[in-house]
Order: C-alpha cells, then structure tokens, then sequence
C-alpha cells in the first residue's frame, strides 16, 4: 500500500472517531435539561455546543482533505472510489448537522421546562428555597467561569484548525506544483535529445549538400571540356576542309589520277556530310 492508500485509510479512522464524538454530544444536548437541573444545565449548553461544533469542524478538515487525496490516489478505480467517499461524508455532515440543530431545539426546551420548574419552586418560599438560592448562585459563578474558559479554549483550538486547513492547502499547491516542474523537466529532456538528432541531421545534410556541389561542379567542368574538345575537332576539320577545296579550285593539285580524283571526292563528299551534321 502506497503513502496516499494509507493516508485515506488513516483519515477514515479519524473520521469514524470524530463522527463518535459528535453523536455523543449531540446526545448531551438532547438530555440536557432533562435532569431537572435547569439553570446548570442551561449554562453547560454552550460547551456543549463547542465541543460539537469543534467536531462539524474537524469533518470539514477531513473532507478537504480526502478530496486532496482522491486525486492523487494510484489507480482510477480508486480515484472514483475516493470521490464517491467525499460524497458520502458530505450527506452524512449535513445529517450530524441536522441533529445537532433538532437537539439544540430540544435542549431549549427541555432547560425552558425546567427553569419553569426551579422557579416554582425558588417561590415557594422556606428554608429549602433559600438554601437551593444560595447553591444556584454558587454553581452559576463557578459555571460561568469554567465557560468563559472553555469558550477561550474553544476559540484557539477553532483557530489552529483553521491554520492547519491552510497550510494543507499550502502543501498541496507545493505538491502540485512540483509534478508540474517535474513533468515540464522530463519534456524538456525529451526536446533536448530531438534537438541532439536535429543537428546531427542538419550537419549530414550539409555535408550531402558539400558533396554534391562537388559532383555538379566536376560534372559540369567534364561537360565544358568535352563540348571544347568537340568543338575544337570540327573547327580543325572545317578549316582543313576549306584549305583542300580552295586547293582544288587553285590548281594546286593534281586532277589527272581518276582514282586519286575519285577518292578526293569522297573525302570532300564525307567532309561536307560532317559539316551539315
């Protein structure tokens, strides 16, 4: 089981415990005022009300922290699951604070009946209501003293509650954010090595390119020579061509020999056939 499965696990307990707490007193405030003590109790009813509430408080807590962890749980299965968790917590809070409110109402209640009841009997007159008087008034100083303690007490531990839902929201932007440096990290390496193959690409290409500016240039160097080198062997027949006619034209030789009349002819016919071609 991973971190964050045993987070969860952890958390359910916690949750199960707190949710304990908080029946047992949502009971207290139910019973309360139904022993016939009416002012002890009525001065009770605020403790009573903060140790709840302290509870509803911590459920909130727990309930933004399983959201937190749903979604960094392993498996999608487990994800839906913890969703599905969330939502379940959050019906049963809003039952735990439906009770709550109902025996508040019934606290009021049964504390207004019994206060009637003290009352009746404070008037009666007698020593035992001036002894009950006496006591009443005893136990309300000291009550009161020990609720504006709880009352303090309730407040500073509210307080740190608060702080700490705070700094779990701290810690999960932290933890967010770094996923997201790691993943932007691992992107980068990948452009890194792509960018390695492009410039080892870039530089093949450049030496292909090298290469065959090379080829183009030998080709052509070759072609030029060998349109110079025809072109100088034609010019060089031309020209002989020209010297053997006006030769013949001029007398200069011979014309008695028939053969060698006939194959000067044909050397003419074939000089004249290369230079219509």
């Amino acid at each position: 089981m991973d971190e964050v499965s045993l987070a969860v696990e952890n958390l359910k307990k916690e949750w199960d415990q707190t949710v304990s707490q908080l029946q047992d007193r949502i009971r207290e405030i139910e019973n309360c005022g139904k022993s016939g003590k009416g002012t002890e109790e009525a001065n009770a009813l605020p403790r009573l009300n903060g140790a709840a509430q302290d509870c509803l408080a911590s459920l909130r807590s727990m309930q933004f922290r399983l959201d937190l962890l749903a979604q960094q749980l392993p498996t999608m299965e487990e994800v839906q699951s913890g969703q599905a968790l969330v939502e379940i917590w959050k019906d049963q809070y809003q039952e735990l604070h439906m009770g709550l409110r109902n025996a508040n109402l019934q606290a009021k209640a049964n504390i207004k009946k019994a206060a009637q009841e003290e009352r009746e009997l404070l008037l009666g007159g007698g020593e035992e209501s001036t002894v009950r008087r006496r006591n009443l008034q005893t136990k309300s100083g000291m009550t009161s003293a020990a609720e504006s303690i709880t009352e303090s007490l309730r407040r500073t531990r509210q307080m740190m509650v608060q702080e700490v839902e705070r700094s779990a929201s701290t810690l999960a932007t932290v933890d967010e954010s770094t996923s997201v440096l790691k993943k932007a990290e691992s992107e980068y390496k990948g452009h890194r090595s792509l960018l390695s193959r492009t410039r080892g690409l870039l530089s093949t290409m450049k030496r292909q390119d090298v290469i065959d500016r090379i080829i183009l240039a030998v080709g052509l160097l070759i072609f030029l020579m060998s349109v110079l080198y025809v072109v100088s062997k034609r010019v060089g027949v031309l020209t002989l061509q020209r010297k053997i006619v006006a030769a013949i034209k001029s007398g200069s030789i011979p014309n008695k020999d028939p053969i060698g009349n006939a194959a000067l002819n044909q050397g003419i016919a074939a000089l004249n056939v290369n230079d219509e071609l």
